[in-house]
């Protein structure tokens, strides 16, 4: 009998001593390392509008791209006064895209996103100059976007709802929705900072399961503890397991500055370290009020931000209001960092700069008076 119990002893211990222990990673990234993200990611060529409204009574905003069967994709959103709708646009070289029209469009009904619908497809491959495929998840691609039924530029409660759709998705049809949202600043468990409203939302895979999970969601939201309506947006995380049942991610935002605008996050993988391009706006920080900038990070949870020149800030006729809202990938040796240009008679559309000249483009705004849509 000792002896089998010595034996029991003798395997446990050899499991034990035998099984692959969880690397620690550091929780921040070096100065000499986010001088080379930096370095490897600026944009210092300023091609110009790559896609503009018909008139400024229509707002183009918040690019997202991927590329699927020898295509370009971008969806971007529109908004016309009434709220967002989610459009979809394609190309071949990524400087010249052809509109091809909604993908989530405004309801008929009393539906809880019946006038707001802004997406953001999901699932995208996110390593540095790669393929940028989007990928399926139990049979399906998935599109999370920021909803609710109010009228108005993001007003009233937005929460986040989940798209989806077995179709192709370079291919004009409407997506079809969950009829319920996701995630709202109404649940049981939201937290103080987001329990007001909830804005851009942006869905990766963990391919490491750094936080557990296979499904990460980063997050705006606005919110605070006394004042929740008055209280700063922030960047936060969710995780889920089936894109369809989401739960906050600790008890803090990732990124936060206590006032103004912390928003936007997309996510880019580069060697081993995660780029999260996000803009700032709304507080003292010099001369120019809102503008692109990075953070990094080795577990997904835990992010250091760039404190160095601003990756995108006003400096054209066309984006003298607002240079911000980045989507950045790198593509045959070139960065293609497309965001959101605002000039000052409020007209919006979406901008191009680059790691390499390409030139100037030829577009402009097609209004030159100031836009009563606001």
């Amino acid at each position: 009998m000792k002896r089998t119990f010595f034996a029991l002893v003798l395997a446990a211990l050899s499991m034990v001593a035998c099984s692959p222990k969880k690397i620690e990673l550091p929780t921040t990234v070096s100065q000499l390392k986010m001088d080379e993200i930096y370095n490897e990611v600026k944009t210092p060529y300023k091609y110009g509008l790559v896609m503009v409204p018909d008139s400024n009574s229509y707002k183009m905003d918040c690019p997202t791209i991927f590329r699927h069967d020898d295509q370009w994709v971008m969806t971007y959103i529109i908004f016309d006064g009434r709220g967002y709708e989610t459009h979809l646009a394609l190309s071949d070289d990524l400087i010249h895209w052809k509109e091809q029209g909604a993908i989530m469009q405004f309801s008929d009904t009393t539906d809880w996103d019946v006038n707001q619908k802004a997406g953001y497809p999901s699932l995208i491959h996110y390593d540095w100059g790669s393929d940028y495929g989007i990928d399926t998840y139990d049979g399906k691609y998935w599109m999370s976007y920021f909803g609710g039924n109010s009228t108005g530029y993001e007003k009233g409660l937005l929460s986040v709802g989940m798209a989806y759709t077995s179709g192709d998705p370079a291919t004009l049809h409407q997506w079809e929705r969950l009829a319920v949202p996701v995630m709202t600043s109404k649940d049981a468990d939201a937290r103080w900072y987001d329990n007001s409203t909830i804005y851009k939302n942006f869905i990766i895979k963990d391919e490491e399961r750094l936080t557990g999970h296979p499904f990460v969601m980063y997050y705006n939201a606005r919110g605070d503890s006394i004042n929740p309506d008055r209280g700063a947006e922030r960047i936060s995380m969710a995780v889920s397991d089936d894109m369809v049942n989401w739960k906050r991610f600790g008890d803090e935002p990732v990124l936060n500055h206590h006032k103004g605008i912390t928003g936007d996050a997309v996510i880019q993988k580069i060697g081993d370290v995660y780029v999260m391009f996000f803009f700032r706006a709304y507080w003292p920080d010099g001369q120019t009020v809102v503008y692109n900038s990075f953070a990094a990070s080795y577990d997904l949870v835990h992010w250091t931000e760039w404190n160095g020149q601003h990756l995108i800030e006003p400096s054209e006729n066309y984006d003298d209001l607002f240079a911000h809202k980045a989507y950045v990938i790198k593509v045959d040796g070139v960065v293609y960092h497309y965001y959101n240009a605002v000039d000052k008679l409020g007209n919006r559309g979406i901008a191009l700069a680059t790691s390499k000249d390409l030139g100037k483009s030829p577009m402009t705004f097609n209004s030159t008076e100031e836009s009563t849509v606001k």
